[in-house]
């Protein structure tokens, strides 16, 4: 058979199975006759044996069909979720809005999950089992990391799904708006989560419900920390606004990697410095003797890369900044020492020169650059950002700052962010969002994005009393 003959034959039984899928919504399926399947899909009867030889076997095609879809879109979501309330709270509004979306195949499947005959339902109990597995591997690693209480996983399933099913039902049966179905979709997940939570208090694991915020990090880094604050009820606009990209040139740090004299310290002052560091080795073909190196991380986050990657880490200074290194350093004898730093291009000079004032010999190359991302890497996040009305904006560098205001065309930043709270990860991304006349209400002891994200909640707690 040609392509196109096996392209059109296939065509046309997608088309038979939506025809019979409508029929079946509206009738019991052991009623429907092939006689009925064939004048609502306009295919002649014969044509319709030669696919199927029995309505057991349509109405199984149906199912499958159906299911494979409503898997396919779960799986789809969890596979980008890495935190146990977030993956929760997506099965529950993946699963959810599927079932809205297509309310014949859920008319189906409701007038079928209580049949008792094993034949007829056999496809639809494997799929069924299928789906609540991943449910169940939600809880099972919940209640490991003792974010959800000692819950029997197969009961805690059989009411979360079912939960589900009667939200759909009713929203159905009551013909919800668009506004009211969010509206039932968020209190169903409130509700399924209060009842597994570990502790009693809801307002404590989804402290920052309500607020939208806007994220303005790498193009890599935004999605990844978009989930600290998502898990914590937030709404996020991811807002990318910078993209990493190699530096003009790679040859002072090729010259530094390949020199035979000892390099006594390296300092990784982010991830993305690790990142392109390991990259231009392997293309190098080089190893790296660790053994005769200390290394210092500045970060739980750039130490976990380096671990990654392989890479011992000798030192991570107890404040994540410039100066928290020259403070853990100082301990050691740097005279004549040489400490080599990988930076971006535009790195600061504060590091370098507290070290070179307790003696080391310094040694410093861009390993990266950042540039703006390009159009279509931000479009969403602009028709987001139009659609939306942000509680507080989130920076992580003087650059996350400049860029935005570079790509919003902002003239005057105070009258921006007038009536809006202003979030920087630490004080020289204040100090720059303070020249510009901007105040900035949050700012985190811990300079990271989990520590950025405490001092939110707090913030707004404080605000609440």
């Amino acid at each position: 058979m040609s392509k196109s003959r096996t392209v059109l034959k296939r065509q046309r039984k997608e088309i038979i199975i939506d025809k019979a899928t409508e029929l079946f919504a509206r009738k019991d399926y052991h009623d429907v006759m092939m006689d009925d399947v064939a004048r609502l899909s306009k295919v002649a009867k014969g044509t319709l044996y030669n696919y199927f030889e029995s309505k057991e076997k349509l109405y199984n095609e149906i199912i499958k069909s159906n299911f494979e879809r409503l898997l396919s879109s779960v799986k789809s979501v969890l596979s980008n979720e890495s935190l146990i309330i977030e993956s929760l709270y997506s099965y529950v509004s993946s699963l959810f809005q599927f079932l809205i979306s297509h309310k014949n195949f859920f008319k189906i499947y409701l007038s079928q999950i209580s049949r008792s005959d094993e034949e007829n339902n056999s496809d639809i109990k494997l799929k069924t089992e299928e789906l609540n597995s991943l449910l169940s591997g939600i809880i099972y690693k919940g209640k490991r990391e003792n974010i959800f209480r000692d819950v029997e996983e197969d009961f805690a399933v059989r009411l979360i799904v079912g939960n589900i099913i009667n939200s759909v039902q009713r929203s159905i049966e009551n013909n919800f708006s668009d506004e009211q179905l969010i509206s039932e979709r968020e209190n169903l997940f409130d509700f399924i989560l209060h009842s597994i939570y570990a502790g009693f208090d809801n307002s404590m694991i989804r402290p920052l419900k309500n607020k939208t915020i806007v994220l303005t990090r790498t193009v890599e880094q935004s999605a990844e920390s978009a989930s600290a604050f998502s898990e914590l009820g937030a709404k996020v606009i991811i807002f990318p606004t910078l993209e990493i990209v190699p530096p003009v040139s790679w040859k002072g740090f090729d010259e530094i990697v390949s020199d035979k004299n000892k390099i006594d310290f390296l300092i990784f002052t982010s991830a993305h410095t690790v990142t392109m560091f390991a990259h231009r080795l392997s293309e190098l073909q080089k190893e790296f003797d660790y053994s005769k190196t200390k290394v210092v991380a500045i970060g739980s986050k750039t130490s976990l890369i380096c671990e990654q990657y392989k890479i011992p880490v000798n030192i991570i200074p107890e404040k994540f900044s410039g100066e928290g290194v020259v403070e853990a350093l100082s301990e050691y004898n740097l005279k004549n020492k040489v400490v080599f730093i990988p930076r971006s291009a535009i790195g600061r000079t504060e590091l370098p020169k507290g070290l070179e004032e307790l003696g080391a010999i310094i040694k410093t190359v861009p390993v990266y650059n950042v540039s703006l991302p390009g159009k279509s890497v931000i479009d969403k996040s602009l028709k987001q950002l139009k659609e939306s009305k942000p509680d507080v904006y989130v920076f992580t560098s003087p650059s996350t700052f400049e860029n935005f205001l570079t790509i919003m065309k902002i003239d005057n930043p105070a009258l921006y962010f007038k009536g809006v709270d202003v979030a920087a990860i630490g004080p020289t991304t204040k100090s720059a969002i303070e020249s510009k006349k901007v105040k900035v209400s949050i700012m985190p002891s811990e300079f990271t994005i989990k520590g950025l994200a405490d001092k939110m909640i707090e913030y707004y707690r404080s605000k609440e009393k």
